[in-house]
């Protein structure tokens, strides 16, 4: 089986038995979610959907955002993973949204990137969820599913080589939903130290359990159900 007829086997049960392909950060429009997206880089949405409905409330807008003082942005997401960059990075992507994209989050991955605190992967989100784009947006989940399950190369050692590596095994219209899809898998099913390989339905289609078929069946036997 090459890779694009793995990528075609896993499409197809993800489309038949996956939930449904969309993040799990809570926001309601463009600008909370890039708040959020920013806030969730190595912390987990579930932290950060804690924190935002506050940070939300406090500051609803672009400019709002913008005029705040650190100390409060700091106090309101200091439960997050390095809350003191992230702090800055906030008000300073604020006040470039004001100065340079009237206030509007900008649907390009190349403006996005310009924004303090945003890198490649949270453009990519941004520009998938909010615009429609077909961009793979590449975090630990998506990287490890994507080796384990062989739609990539191994040589693919980098977020961009696995990024651009899938673009070349899925169909343009289904990335922004594989993209969700990968994430769900990994945090979900294909976990990092135990996947639990008995209870998914990809085993014929993994390279990783077809490789290692005896201590994936061991991991996915002491790894309690999520």
């Amino acid at each position: 089986m090459n890779r694009k007829e793995r990528a075609n086997t896993i499409l197809s049960h993800f489309r038949d038995s996956a939930a449904p392909a969309e993040t799990e950060l809570h926001y309601s429009n463009p600008f909370e979610l890039l708040i959020a997206v920013v806030l969730s880089a190595q912390c987990t949405d579930k932290r950060i959907n804690q924190v935002t409905p506050a940070l939300f409330a406090r500051f609803p807008d672009v400019h709002s955002l913008a005029s705040a003082g650190f100390e409060e942005v700091f106090s309101m997401i200091r439960s997050v993973s390095y809350p003191n960059n992230k702090a800055k990075h906030l008000i300073a992507l604020a006040k470039m949204l004001e100065s340079d994209f009237s206030s509007e989050v900008p649907a390009s991955v190349e403006n996005l990137q310009k924004l303090p605190g945003v890198g490649r992967k949270t453009a990519n989100v941004i520009a998938s969820v909010v615009h429609s784009q077909p961009t793979m947006a590449v975090d630990t989940h998506v990287f490890r599913v994507s080796h384990r399950l062989g739609l990539v190369p191994e040589t693919a050692r980098t977020p961009l080589a696995v990024e651009l590596a899938l673009y070349k095994v899925i169909p343009k219209d289904e990335i922004p939903k594989a993209h969700h899809w990968l994430i769900l898998h990994g945090r979900y099913v294909c976990l990092a130290r135990r996947p639990l390989c008995e209870t998914c339905g990809l085993k014929t289609a993994c390279r990783y359990f077809q490789k290692n078929p005896l201590s994936a069946k061991s991991s996915g036997k002491k790894q309690k159900p999520v």
